[in-house]
């Protein structure tokens, strides 16, 4: 795959993603994989917690807490990729029937907003990590888990979330892509 082949962004003719917008987009893919293997990884020890509890008939101790950190962290971690590659549940009715210059506007607005609404809470994730880092929390259960490396994929994921935004604005912005993925000619 070359620089300017980027499947998840549809780009007008001629267009290339600059450099920084590559990382940004390859941030989010590895975010994407780890999150995926998280869930993988879910699975495996779901199934292992119901072998113990069931076949050996022994108490789950860290599984379920296990469990439930990962796949908060995958949807954090997620959130990026998801975002990048329009996976997101979406009715594009709207802006199929504005002209160019309105979807353009309603997008804008969208991601705006949205852009505020996910930095709001990535300002406020990173001291409730932070204090969890440093007051060395851990969970009440037997295992004693350090919350602080689960609670570290919200403020990841919503910082790459942000930065994920903030390219796919600039670059409409800027005409190096098109709002919604919608070339001008397609409309209801």
């Amino acid at each position: 795959m070359s620089n300017n082949d980027a499947p998840e962004i549809a780009l007008p003719a001629g267009a290339r993603l600059p450099a920084w917008a590559l990382a940004v987009n390859a941030a989010s893919r590895a975010l994407g994989v780890l999150a995926a293997g998280l869930i993988v990884l879910s699975i495996g020890v779901v199934c292992q917690m119901v072998f113990v509890r069931a076949a050996l008939g022994q108490s789950a101790i860290w599984q379920t807490e296990f469990v439930t950190f990962a796949i908060v962290a995958a949807t954090f971690l997620g959130a990026p990729y998801i975002l990048l590659t329009r996976g997101h549940v979406a009715v594009d009715v709207l802006p199929l029937m504005l002209g160019h210059g309105a979807r353009r506007g309603l997008f804008l607005l969208g991601y705006l907003v949205a852009l505020m609404f996910c930095a709001l809470f990535f300002w406020a994730s990173v001291p409730w990590w932070h204090e969890a880092y440093t007051s060395g929390q851990t969970t009440s259960s037997i295992w004693r888990a350090r919350v602080w490396i689960p609670y570290l994929a919200v403020p990841v994921g919503l910082g790459l979330l942000c930065l994920q935004m903030l390219t796919q604005i600039v670059l409409v912005l800027t005409h190096r892509a098109l709002p919604f993925n919608l070339r001008p000619e397609e409309s209801l």
